[in-house]
């Protein structure tokens, strides 16, 4: 059976100051959660960089060479002669490579942040939580998973208790 130890905390601050310890200590896979971006809590829980920018610019090249490829193709073997133009004209080809290299990235992108968030995800056991609702508006959250390497709750309720935790929760994920 897994379960999530869940944290509140009254201010950003603190928050931030929880995953810095937690860092420390060597956990490295719990999440935070408020109802804004907290400048710094990547650093703080010491996330790489992501690698979505990486995946755009390979679906961004992609759309280039197969737009410039299919229209080198296409005049090569289906030849029109309009104006005395070359049978090879790339400078025509230039919108159309653009254009698809532009859909492929934004196609990779949203595909992209879909697999690196492992979205869609229809069901976490965080939400059982009544006090979890509170992240939307007011709330400040730290969620550790049980499967964390090094996991002890009571370990961690003695941690939680030297930073000012507002509340302590235990959630069983029962599937």
């Amino acid at each position: 059976m897994n379960e999530i130890l869940l944290a509140e905390f009254s201010t950003p601050g603190k928050l931030l100051k929880a995953a810095e310890k937690l860092s420390n200590c060597g956990y490295t896979t719990y999440e935070t959660y408020s109802p804004f971006p907290i400048h710094g809590m990547d650093d703080a829980m010491r996330l790489k960089h992501s690698k979505l920018g990486w995946i755009v610019l390979c679906g961004g090249a992609t759309g280039l060479i197969a737009g410039f490829s299919l229209q080198t193709w296409v005049s090569l073997h289906y030849p029109l002669i309009i104006s005395g133009k070359p049978f090879f004209s790339y400078q025509a080809f230039i919108p159309v490579t653009f254009e698809l290299m532009v859909l492929f990235s934004a196609f990779s992108a949203v595909f992209g942040m879909f697999a690196l968030n492992k979205l869609p995800q229809h069901y976490n056991p965080i939400f059982k939580s009544d006090y979890f609702r509170k992240v939307t508006s007011h709330g400040f959250f730290i969620g550790i998973d049980s499967n964390e390497k090094g996991y002890d709750r009571d370990k961690l309720r003695d941690l939680f208790a030297t930073l000012d935790v507002k509340h302590i929760e235990v959630i069983e994920d029962d599937e």
